[in-house]
């Protein structure tokens, strides 16, 4: 199917409001996929969760959505009805209360009922979680990112300033960008704004992966939030990536400007695939609408993040001792969602670590035969990133609770960190500081022939030029990025005291993620070391997150 998408775009809105391939037209013949299939064991699992003994819905959690348009809510909008199965918290134009019947639109709404729809056949992955959504409204054809961040502040000060995840089913044009010759370096106003929000919020973004031939690519050039690629069902099942995803490959140089739209260096820009191709999604009215794209596939990650947040929170507040407000931080989730993502279906043997589907790229080869695999400086696979989002290993991955490097760690875990830098701010910037490391011994032998996956994640430091030292941008204010410091991920045997030892490693110098998916050699003790190869940014303390999953000797 042609991934040209933007003409067919409803009239009422810019064609920046909508995902990639959001309204695509569907030929006669396809079968009707219903949401209901995306979040069952078909698509990401997420419908287990909803059972007993999970009984996860995402209650008491607040998510976040931003688009050009938004849903309509009962008692402001003439489409929208009491009881109504798509029932959002709040809605806002922009920084304020949004005005009755302004801005609703079918995009937003097919978008949230992905995550909250209680409609019985239609459910939604998190049908308990509380929603907030804000229009940004047509901006005629002018740069909207000012007001598109000033939005995203807004709803996540929503909720006592709690909101979870934010989903960004939509983007801007890079020609629309106003800086000189603007490339996608992680540097447009809207894309810093999303880099700083996930640290000072504490809230993960989750963006519809639109770079490409038509494309609308401003923020996929983030550093700190998921990039989502959309899947398609074949035979009843979501394990291919759509023909119609645009990644940032092959380069792409659009006409209307001079820098090609894929990042800048050899970063990748999809981080992880979800379900998105021909899926039934509710319209304002309650009406079902069958359309497909990465805007569908983006929700499914966010509505995701609140299963697993309510699970925290109640492990938390009930749990064994070491749970903790660990739980809660974005850059843990994107580390447990990338590591316990889906690429080789496990034979039954649990060597692969119990994945439950192989996902095929475009020209249907695996993770396997990608150079994501071959080569450690290269973290994320071009079109796949980790692999397909699977809510239940999610909840797996991230069950254990949060570990400690004091002690041997179990096989499936996570551990969020920081290493402390010896390096005084007025000397940087430094090309080899000191280098720190943290081991994470197994505490059991790994089984040869079986498989590793271990991810690392952490956050590029952006601060707000903040003129009026309110704490909150304002429109006029801008951004600074203070840089991405580098981390690297080795595995090595237990006794091994120098990287030189190690068995593999994931060593990219571009990227603030860094993945491993490697076979175990041999039946034997072994330890997963996190070294902190360079310093750039001013901050004493480099926090990080890091998941791990594993199989124990027989």
């Amino acid at each position: 199917m042609s991934c040209r998408f933007l003409s067919q775009l409803t009239s009422r809105l810019t064609t920046r409001s909508l995902g990639l391939g959001s309204l695509l037209s569907l030929t006669a013949g396809l079968p009707v996929l219903a949401l209901s299939l995306s979040i069952g064991p078909e698509g990401i699992d997420a419908r287990r969760l909803h059972e007993q003994p999970y009984d996860l819905t995402g209650r008491k959690i607040a998510i976040g959505q931003v688009e050009i348009g938004r849903p309509g809510q009962f008692g402001l909008d003439k489409v929208a009805y009491e009881m109504m199965p798509v029932a959002v918290r709040a809605v806002f134009f922009r920084d304020r209360l949004a005005s009755p019947n302004q801005y609703v639109d079918g995009h937003a709404a097919n978008v949230a009922s992905v995550m909250i729809s209680q409609d019985k056949n239609l459910t939604g992955v998190a049908p308990g979680a509380t929603l907030y959504s804000a229009a940004i409204g047509p901006l005629q054809g002018r740069n909207g990112q000012p007001e598109e961040c000033l939005a995203s502040q807004h709803v996540a000060l929503q909720n006592g300033g709690d909101v979870r995840a934010m989903n960004f089913s939509f983007g801007e044009a890079l020609g629309r960008d106003p800086r000189p010759d603007p490339m996608l370096d992680g540097n447009a106003l809207l894309t810093q704004c999303i880099d700083w929000s996930h640290r000072v919020h504490e809230m993960l973004y989750v963006i519809a992966g639109n770079q490409g031939s038509g494309g609308i690519p401003i923020p996929t050039d983030n550093f700190n939030g998921i990039n989502v690629a959309f899947s398609t069902a074949i035979d009843g099942r979501f394990y291919r990536v759509d023909y119609a995803n645009m990644g940032s490959e092959p380069i792409y140089r659009p006409q209307r400007s001079p820098a090609p739209e894929t990042n800048v260096g050899p970063r990748r820009s999809i981080n992880l695939v979800a379900p998105g191709g021909n899926l039934e999604l509710l319209d304002p009215d309650g009406h079902p609408r069958r359309t497909s794209g990465t805007s569908f596939a983006a929700p499914h990650v966010v509505a995701t993040i609140a299963l697993l947040q309510e699970f925290g929170d109640r492990q938390i507040r009930t749990g064994p001792d070491n749970w903790n407000l660990d739980a809660r931080q974005p850059t843990v989730m994107k580390a447990i969602l990338l590591n316990s993502a889906d690429k080789i279906k496990d034979s039954g043997d649990g060597l692969l670590l119990g994945m439950t589907r192989t996902l095929l790229d475009e020209q249907n080869t695996t993770w396997l035969d990608s150079d994501a695999y071959r080569d450690p400086k290269i973290p994320l696979h071009a079109e796949l990133g980790t692999g397909h989002l699977n809510a239940f290993r999610a909840y797996q991955q991230f069950q254990p609770g949060p570990q400690s490097a004091d002690a041997a760690v179990p096989l499936i875990g996570w551990n969020y960190s920081a290493l402390e830098s010896p390096v005084p701010p007025t000397d940087l910037p430094r090309s080899q500081p000191a280098v720190l490391s943290q081991d994470y011994v197994f505490e059991q032998p790994l089984q040869g022939g079986s498989f590793l996956s271990a991810t690392l994640a952490w956050e590029r430091l952006v601060v707000l030029q903040d003129e009026n030292q309110n704490d909150l941008y304002d429109i006029g204010e801008t951004f600074a990025d203070r840089g991405l410091n580098n981390l690297d991920l080795y595995l090595m045997p237990a006794e091994a005291t120098d990287i030189s030892q190690s068995l593999w490693s994931s060593v990219s110098e571009a990227d603030s993620v860094e993945h491993i998916f490697f076979p175990i050699p041999e039946t034997g003790r072994y330890k997963l070391r996190v070294v902190y190869r360079q310093q750039v940014n001013d901050e004493l303390l480099q926090r990080y997150a890091l998941a791990w999953w594993a199989v124990g000797a027989n």
